[in-house]
């Protein structure tokens, strides 16, 4: 699955100025998204058999919505304004709902309006060579027989789910559109799990590295994952609400899935408690590569001072004997020279011994 790339500055949002409320503009910030082709395919189930098909309309899918069978349409590459208004249409969708689909920067939230549950949260993936944090919008609308899911670019992320609805179907058939809404919140959610096993072993091997030979931008590396680390607790701090809110909320939907509710709130709160501890380890790496990097300058700072100490009374011999002097007794003795040497070398024999005795080196 392929997803953009976080951008750290406000989305441009000028394309909306001066326009009434629900107007429909696309806000993206992928390009590529914007020009893939969208992509709807449906699934419907009923007494336990399961169909799918990919429709090139929303026509087609008008005559399959006050059928009793349950049906997910998933959309993908949600970019098409006028797609998107006959999707408003055909399923009588507010127009400030509509306006939050194309709008892929929106905080994640859930609302009740209208008797239709909707839902925005995130998609994210950790690529670990460039220590960024991908991110993709996913909308969900809970309607009384059927789901919608608006993807920001084609996306592959749903197909597990796909896959274990066409071997197993029954607890669908029984609790209904509120268990399929379940089920993508909690392959959502379980998402999570996979990006933090990323970031943990790039921090795994960001601590590694500060027993051994650092690599020069070790500390742009913190500061950029902390930087995602920072953007991901904001993505994903609202869905622990959110789930909340689903779980206790009147609906008649979601009543029957209000224990699957709590397990997927349980695991939101794993991975906020997971990313508070990530933040933590890399304070603690920060930490401990500025008291490598001091401990190693002043191992440096110890052998430049030493071999000072013992060059600075040698120095004070040789500037001695280097003063243009005419009456020096020493200048005339034929063994004058060696014997100078002899004691420069002993005095900085007897200092090392000396400081070795200390413990100094």
């Amino acid at each position: 699955m392929m997803r953009q790339g976080i951008r750290k500055h406000l989305p441009n949002r000028a394309l909306k100025a001066g326009l009434p409320p629900g107007s429909l503009v696309y806000i993206g910030r992928s390009k590529k998204a914007a020009s893939a082709e969208t992509r709807i395919t449906l699934m419907t189930f009923e007494n336990g058999t399961v169909s799918e098909q990919e429709v090139q309309s929303v026509a087609d899918l008008v005559p399959l919505k006050p059928a009793p069978a349950i049906t997910w349409i998933n959309v993908d590459a949600v970019h098409d304004a006028k797609l998107l208004a006959e999707f408003g249409e055909a399923f009588h969708l507010n127009p400030l709902l509509l306006e939050d689909i194309l709008n892929t920067e929106q905080r994640p939230k859930s609302e009740h309006l209208e008797g239709l549950t909707y839902v925005i949260l995130k998609l994210f993936d950790f690529q670990a060579q460039q220590e960024e944090i991908l991110s993709e919008q996913v909308s969900i609308v809970l309607g009384d027989n059927f789901i919608l899911s608006f993807m920001e670019e084609v996306s592959d992320e749903f197909e597990p789910l796909r896959i274990r609805l066409r071997t197993n179907s029954q607890r669908l058939s029984t609790l209904g559109t509120g268990y399929l809404a379940y089920s993508l919140l909690d392959s959502i959610v379980d998402s999570y799990f996979g990006v933090l096993e990323k970031i943990g072993e790039r921090l795994e091997y960001l601590e590694d590295t500060l027993g051994g030979e650092q690599p020069p931008n070790i500390l742009q590396n913190v500061h950029r994952l902390r930087r995602e680390l920072i953007f991901l607790r904001k993505n994903i701090w609202p869905v622990r609400d959110m789930i909340n809110m689903l779980q206790h909320l009147d609906s008649e939907k979601l009543i029957p899935v209000q224990p699957y509710l709590r397990d997927v709130y349980d695991h939101t709160i794993q991975v906020m408690d997971t990313l508070e501890s990530y933040r933590d380890l890399l304070s603690g790496i920060q930490d401990l590569y500025l008291s490598v990097l001091s401990y190693r300058m002043n191992d440096v700072m110890k052998v430049l001072t030493v071999m000072s100490s013992i060059f600075i009374p040698l120095m004070f011999i040789v500037g001695v004997y280097g003063m243009n002097f005419k009456y020096m007794p020493e200048l005339e003795s034929h063994w004058g020279y060696p014997l100078t040497w002899t004691f420069m070398i002993l005095t900085a024999l007897g200092m090392l011994a000396y400081f070795r005795h200390k413990r100094w080196i």
